[in-house]
């Protein structure tokens, strides 16, 4: 705690995929020591429990839901801290990977308010993983893109090149893109990425409820669909999303060690 006569110091700190096992010693630490937590929904449900009701605020955001406004999150950012306050903005996966964490820096920056990022593991890997899927594989794919599905509403036009990820080739990794699954499978189709591809959707990664749903790039709609697949998900398009069944037929003999997750009824990220 503070005696107000200073600033406080803000933290913008990623909880990882959800599974509080996964959160990093040092995020606990801060969480546990903070005055406030600022976070957003997509911290896993067992993380936030943990937390005191009376020291932390929800600024989340949930497509087509309930949101916050990014100005006023930063707004309070900044009067948390002049008060004196360490602060913890804590957010799903990394800070710095679609979190938003970077404009949060930046404005922290221009207030003149100390600040310290402490990454996560984010989703964008650790989703696909306890899924039984490797984002890279030497047999497979020897890149991998990270793709946004839900670009600024106020772009005039997408800043995604389709074509281009369709002609790398690798995986690519697309989070925040359920709803919009239809329009992105049909470009990279149109791209010429052919319609055989495997494409896994994996809901709530590592969080209790976690599914999966696993196609190609011509029936993953219909898969989700089917599966009532909702955000928050991540997509995998590749030859990788195709080692899922090998990799799970291993751990569900009783050959291998998992970890515990394995799928709990669904998917996602």
């Amino acid at each position: 705690m503070s005696d107000g006569d200073s600033v406080g110091t803000v933290y913008l700190v990623g909880s990882g995929p959800g599974d509080p096992d996964l959160l990093t010693v040092k995020a606990a630490e801060l969480i546990e020591a903070a005055d406030v937590v600022l976070h957003d929904k997509l911290p896993g449900p067992e993380i936030l429990g943990q937390i005191p009701e009376g020291k932390r605020e929800d600024v989340g955001k949930r497509a087509g839901g309930e949101w916050t406004p990014q100005e006023y999150t930063n707004r309070r950012l900044v009067e948390l801290a002049r008060e004196g306050k360490s602060v913890v903005r804590l957010k799903g996966g990394d800070p710095f990977v679609f979190g938003r964490g970077g404009e949060e820096a930046e404005h922290l920056a221009e207030a003149g308010v100390p600040f310290e990022v402490v990454p996560g593991v984010t989703s964008a890997i650790a989703g696909p993983a306890v899924a039984g899927i490797p984002v890279t594989h030497r047999d497979h794919a020897s890149s991998v893109s990270f793709v946004t599905g839900h670009e600024d509403p106020t772009k005039e036009e997408s800043a995604v090149d389709w074509d281009a990820l369709a002609a790398t080739g690798g995986t690519i990794v697309v989070l925040m893109g359920v709803g919009k699954l239809p329009a992105y499978t049909a470009e990279l189709r149109d791209a010429g990425l052919g319609g055989d591809t495997p494409v896994a959707l994996v809901e709530r990664a590592t969080w209790p409820g976690m599914r999966v749903a696993t196609g190609t790039l011509d029936t993953i709609v219909d898969a989700r669909d089917e599966a009532g697949i909702e955000p928050p998900a991540i997509t995998v398009i590749g030859d990788v999303a195709a080692t899922r069944d090998r990799v799970l037929a291993f751990l569900q003999n009783g050959d291998g060690q998992g970890d515990g997750h394995g799928d709990r009824g669904g998917d996602d990220a």
